[in-house]
């Protein structure tokens, strides 16, 4: 399905409906993570891959035009880019271990002292808080920022046309 809807968006020159399978394809992202048992990973996704992205990009469909301008020429080159890049990303994810291997050293080193010394190290009894908010928690601040910053960029960017179609000089 997530293929389909891939196709379906790169395809589309409706705006409003690119950003609707973009939603789309963010929950059926989110249902992949929690079939991998990442539910605090799918739930981030659900919200801000799904809720607030969607809603940003509706708030910015609003000050652009409906539909997308057609190429002056046909674009090849990205094409050959994207194609290469995920060629090479694929290649770089073959000497990676196996799905859940027991020897992968990320349950051989990481893990064992995150359920080891977590608790005393941050003081958060619940493993995954301790990660997210302690472990990662420069990462966790920098995702709230940017959704924060996306957010006031959208509400500036709505007020100004607000105040242009009233007649405000402001």
């Amino acid at each position: 399905m997530m293929a389909v809807v891939t196709v379906a968006i790169a395809v589309r020159r409706n705006l409003f409906a690119v950003v609707i399978l973009g939603g789309i394809y963010s929950f059926l992202m989110a249902t992949v993570l929690v079939a991998l048992d990442a539910v605090d990973v799918a739930m981030t996704e659900a919200s801000v891959g799904a809720g607030i992205s969607t809603v940003l990009f509706l708030s910015a469909l609003f000050l652009a035009k409906s539909e997308e301008m057609k190429p002056l020429h046909k674009p090849f080159l990205p094409l050959v880019v994207a194609v290469a890049t995920g060629a090479v990303l694929a290649y770089g994810t073959l000497g990676l271990p196996a799905f859940s291997d027991p020897n992968a050293p990320i349950h051989q080193h990481v893990a064992p002292r995150y359920i080891q010394e977590g608790e005393r190290e941050t003081g958060v009894p619940n493993i995954v808080t301790a990660v997210l908010a302690s472990y990662r928690g420069y990462d966790t601040l920098g995702e709230t920022t940017v959704v924060f910053t996306a957010g006031v960029g959208v509400i500036a960017l709505l007020r100004r046309l607000r105040q242009r179609t009233r007649g405000d000089k402001r």
